[in-house]
């Protein structure tokens, strides 16, 4: 295997080495092990959620056409850095080529910001759903809905090029060491041999400001909805609290890290690691589990679905 090249040579760096989460064995092992679970738990939460929509009729409505793009995102996102970081704490060098940790940046801000689209798209819907119930079906049919699935995942390609491109024209001659588990935009530029000023402002103005700007967006609709239910009855208004309550939810911890982590300049803090793991492992975790106990219709079409398989296996 090619070694990476030292901080005092002047050739190209072709590996990074990650510094992980730990240097600790015992505490090594014990990240692996929990980061599995999470990870077996984030597959099967999502990717039953996905079966369950497609499965029942009764969810063919564009709240959870949305939810299962979630969820399959949610797979997506995970699956670009738990995998590799598995592998890196049974590992004594973490190391990763240049092309992979490019390949992990690009991805992983592909899918990043397309959730967040994805959740403001979720915001306007249970908005349009819940302000002006007469007009939801003409508002949000499902060639709107097509249409502004296709514009969420154009609007995160086109973020993810752009930071990705802005990474792989810096040169890089050393150090090799990232201070985190995974390959990100402001770990890796801060290892460039140039003066990266002008990059992180670029980075703040593109990925903060669109992490600002949503959450923005989200808490203004929230706000609207939540005047809005005052004038309800009781029962529809709880029904719409709870599906409002989970979807804030899953916004503070998913944009929380966006502007945590975007919104100011490359500088390493003690929490960007924790801040991380919950970004990368948990929120993908939580997703599934707040959309599905709080929710009676995916609950319900859960059961269908457990029974139907139950009936098959007698027969």
């Amino acid at each position: 295997m090619e070694e990476a090249v030292l901080p005092n040579q002047t050739s190209l760096v072709t590996y990074f080495r990650l510094r992980g989460l730990s240097v600790n064995q015992k505490a090594q092992m014990a990240v692996f092990f929990t980061f599995l679970i999470f990870y077996v738990l984030t597959l099967i939460g999502n990717i039953l959620v996905v079966i369950t929509i497609n499965y029942d009729r009764q969810l063919h409505t564009p709240m959870y056409f949305f939810l299962s793009n979630l969820s399959f995102i949610d797979v997506c996102h995970s699956t670009v850095t738990v995998p590799k970081m598995l592998i890196d704490t049974l590992s004594e060098e973490k190391l990763v080529s240049f092309d992979a940790c490019v390949t992990q940046m690009f991805f992983l801000h592909l899918f990043a910001c397309t959730e967040i689209f994805l959740l403001t798209i979720m915001a306007y819907d249970r908005y349009v759903a819940i302000c002006k119930p007469l007009q939801y079906m003409t508002v949000m049919n499902w060639k709107v809905c097509a249409l502004l699935a296709v514009a969420l995942w154009i609007g995160g390609t086109i973020h993810s090029v752009a930071l990705t491109s802005l990474s792989i024209k810096l040169p890089y001659c050393g150090p090799d060491e990232i201070d985190n588990f995974f390959c990100d935009v402001p770990q890796v530029i801060k290892l460039a041999c140039t003066d990266t000023h002008i990059i992180e402002i670029l980075i703040v103005s593109n990925s903060g400001l669109i992490s600002v700007v949503c959450f923005v967006v989200l808490v203004v609709s929230y706000t609207v909805i939540l005047v809005s239910l005052r004038q309800q009855i009781s029962e529809g208004r709880w029904k719409a609290l709870s599906t409002c309550a989970a979807h804030l939810t899953v916004v503070t911890l998913f944009l929380g890290h966006c502007i945590f982590i975007y919104s100011r300049p490359s500088t390493s803090l003690p929490e960007d690691k924790v801040v991380s793991v919950f970004f990368t492992v948990v929120t993908p975790l939580l997703n599934p589990i707040i959309y599905t106990l709080r929710n009676e219709e995916m609950k319900n079409a859960l059961n269908k679905l457990m029974g139907r398989k139950e009936e098959k296996e007698k027969k």
